[in-house]
């Protein structure tokens, strides 16, 4: 079972790459393209939405693995304080 903090950063990510997503999905294009163009465009857009789609990747992995050390050294800090005040309080 995964901790509360894993499934916030789980959570986080995926509502970043849904934004992310309807960011892309709706960025205007240009007017002026013939339907020629679009055909050839097209193309050329998968193609470039694929690499997108990667390089997105590698960086929510990257994120991910942020999340989850920050999250790991922040509970041992806090496991670090909490034993700390025992500590203080027993002696």
């Amino acid at each position: 079972m995964r901790t509360w903090r894993s499934k916030l950063i789980f959570l986080l990510i995926i509502y970043f790459a849904g934004f992310a997503t309807a960011i892309y999905t709706l960025a205007p294009v240009p007017e002026n393209q013939t339907r020629q163009t679009r055909k050839k465009t097209f193309a050329y857009s998968a193609v470039k939405s694929d690499e997108f789609a990667k390089s997105f990747n590698v960086g929510m992995r990257k994120c991910l693995d942020f999340g989850k050390d920050v999250a790991c050294r922040t509970g041992r800090f806090i496991k670090q304080k909490y034993n700390d005040r025992q500590l203080q309080t027993d002696g």
